[in-house]
């Protein structure tokens, strides 16, 4: 089986990657297919399970000791549960055959599979860029906040990927192949990944069969 999974950083510009990747190899795109998933299965609204979710585990609220402040972690009630049947809607999608997962810690929940990792990411001006093309037209956000929200996610992103695998999020040696799509026409790059990833899998099948 042939098992995609992009990890990507916000704004880079890996939720395109991984469609347009999928889209060239003719395999499923699983994304917001998993959070239909699990709103269904939790009999709770898709919105509230995509925002949960993409926050991660714990949040950061202020607590005082005597006349200053520091940050402690408190777990977001629910989450856990959320995320264990993330955990379990991920493998019953993937066991159905070849596909492309964005993000999710689908790397790390499928090894079994030996997924063919890559990781997607760019520099903040890049990324900032890409977010306003993006955006809803009556977004107000500053460079600032908007800089602040994207730190704000990746951070999250990173701490449920560090809680299930042995590698840190975003550490190259986790992945078969990074791509930094900085100055990058995205829908030019996708035919050499998947190019890349093809003789990836027929190598790695090819060793399977020795």
């Amino acid at each position: 089986m042939n098992i995609i999974t992009v990890s990507r950083e916000f704004g880079s510009g890996g939720r395109e990657i991984g469609k347009r990747l999928a889209d060239a190899l003719n395999i499923a795109y699983l994304d917001r297919e998993i959070v239909s998933a699990i709103a269904e299965k939790s009999s709770l609204d898709e919105s509230y399970v995509d925002r949960n979710i993409e926050s991660g585990l714990f949040k950061m609220y202020p607590v005082t000791f005597s006349r200053t402040f520091t940050y402690m972690p408190v777990i977001i009630r629910g989450t856990p549960d959320l995320l264990a049947q993330q955990h379990k809607v991920i493998k019953e999608l993937a066991a159905k055959g070849d596909c492309v997962i964005v993000g999710r810690g689908a790397d790390e929940i499928l090894r079994e599979y030996r997924p063919f990792k890559v990781f997607v990411y760019a520099d903040m001006p890049a990324k900032l860029e890409r977010c306003r093309k993006r955006a809803a037209e009556d977004e107000k956000l500053s460079d600032r906040e908007l800089e602040k929200s994207i730190k704000q996610i990746d951070k999250a992103r990173a701490d449920n990927h560090n809680l299930i695998s042995s590698f840190r999020w975003g550490d190259k040696s986790g992945y078969h192949l990074c791509v930094n799509t900085t100055g990058i026409e995205i829908k030019s790059v996708v035919p050499h990944i998947a190019a890349y990833a093809a003789a990836w899998f027929k190598t790695a099948n090819t060793k399977e069969q020795i």
